[in-house]
């Protein structure tokens, strides 16, 4: 920080396992993404090359190695990971992550219907080669998950190896771990937060008020991520209680 203010609160240092950012990635440029490294990469710690833009991504190479240089960790999609497996190519994704020396990896069933057991072994398989985030929760708004089934999938996950399990919210967060208007499943999310630690979960939360929803109801710690660029230090000011939401909330 530029000045110290008391009353701030504290926010563990780079590499941390917790109070964790993920910066949404859907295509910006190499010049772009050294722009953000510059403004935003100390607050960041994860960037997700959003569903399968890094198959289409100009200079991937470089474009991984400007994020590695500034300690953010960086993982392809979970859509892409679907995209894979739905065509039968599970270890051709493997071989993918060893091409671009990806150290983190996503396993999702948003879109894929995928059986539970069938994913818990490919994030078995996949911890042996990567560290692994799994991602919970359907994209499709018709598909009913229950409040005991999101829990169950979340706890043996982490069991089967997920190293952080992702709350579902979609990029427009409307959907999951939200109602459709925006506003937090509040029943859906306490029930969550009784049963698994919150240090293992990383909730989706694109929109400002979802943002302070989670600092209030959790604290300033909380793994948020789908963080858009421009919004990664707008969200640290939040966590800081430098922004009117949450100005009084750490006083």
């Amino acid at each position: 920080m530029n000045i110290k203010l008391p009353n701030i609160p504290e926010r563990p240092e780079k590499n941390r396992e917790y109070g964790l950012t993920m910066m949404m990635d859907k295509g910006l440029s190499l010049r772009e993404s050294e722009n953000f490294v510059a403004s935003s990469s100390k607050f960041t710690d994860l960037v997700k090359f959003g569903f399968g833009t890094s198959v289409i991504t100009n200079s991937l190479e470089d474009k991984l190695a400007i994020y590695k240089n500034a300690q953010c960790k960086t993982y392809f999609g979970g859509t892409l990971f679907e995209a894979f497996v739905a065509r039968g190519m599970f270890d051709d994704y493997r071989r993918y992550l060893d091409k671009y020396k990806m150290e983190y990896a996503e396993v999702s069933d948003g879109a894929l219907p995928i059986p539970h057991d069938e994913k818990l072994e490919y994030i078995r398989r996949l911890s042996e080669q990567v560290t692994v985030l799994s991602e919970v929760g359907s994209k499709m708004g018709d598909k009913v998950i229950t409040n005991k089934e999101w829990v169950y999938m979340m706890q043996t996950e982490l069991q089967a190896g997920s190293w952080k399990v992702i709350a579902e919210a979609r990029e427009s967060g409307n959907i999951g771990i939200y109602n459709s208007d925006g506003s937090a499943n509040t029943e859906l999310i306490e029930e969550i937060k009784e049963k698994v630690v919150a240090e293992n979960v990383l909730w989706e939360s694109p929109q400002k008020s979802q943002q302070v929803w989670f600092i209030n109801h959790f604290d300033a710690n909380v793994n948020l991520g789908n963080i858009a660029p421009n919004e990664v230090i707008p969200l640290e000011t939040l966590r800081l209680g430098l922004r009117g939401d949450t100005l009084l909330s750490f006083l």
